[in-house]
């Protein structure tokens, strides 16, 4: 897999989720994945040049000490030779520091790219992970505000269905009271038109 880059990290685009607000969780998770994945990466190949510099200057150390110790032994005395070409020039003690200096121009080279692809990646990685944490909370705070004022709504409903059913029972007692009144007068009317029917009756 390669590796992101600052780009990818500034040009990601997440899709919107289908039925409600936001981002899609697996994504950004997967996304921020990535990110770490690609600083592991980063760091190791930190290590592992830090690794060869080590390496590099523990050489240039046992260089060091051998041209000292070849410098300090006492030269054997030996008959003079002519010669006409000058004697060859010592280039171990110069070769020596180059490479030291090389080495640490390398590693300081590579340590300070590092840290600043680390730096900008990871400051990029939180200003990301801090909007994608904003976007949420604004859209938790607007789902939050909505759910109340569907409640409010909701509410205000039961209690006008409850002032209904009460107003409902009242009128439907008064109702019943009143067709119960008329029953009673209706069945006491009708005993006194049967007495007064018997005795109008002609006797044979």
């Amino acid at each position: 897999m390669a590796l992101l880059t600052a780009e990818d990290i500034l040009n990601k685009k997440f899709a919107a989720t289908k039925f409600r607000e936001g981002y899609d969780v697996e994504e950004v998770d997967d996304f921020l994945d990535e990110v770490v994945r690609t600083l592991s990466a980063v760091q190791e190949e930190n290590e592992e040049l830090r690794s060869k510099l080590a390496a590099a200057e523990r050489r240039v150390a046992e260089l060091s000490r051998s041209d000292a110790a070849a410098a300090a032994a006492p030269a054997p005395v030996a008959a003079p030779v002519v010669s006409s070409a000058p004697a060859p020039k010592t280039a171990e003690p110069e070769s020596a520091t180059g490479m030291l200096q090389l080495a640490q121009k390398l590693h300081d080279d590579y340590v300070r790219s590092g840290q600043e692809e680390g730096d900008r990646l990871i400051s990029e990685a939180k200003a990301e992970g801090s909007r994608i944490v904003r976007e949420a909370e604004e859209t938790s705070h607007r789902t939050l505000s909505q759910l109340e004022q569907e409640r409010s709504l909701l509410e205000r409903k039961i209690d006008e269905l409850r002032l209904f059913e009460r107003d409902y029972r009242t009128r439907l007692k008064s109702f019943l009271q009143n067709l119960l009144g008329d029953l009673d007068a209706r069945g006491s009317a009708l005993p006194a038109r049967n007495n007064q029917a018997q005795g109008s009756t002609p006797q044979l």
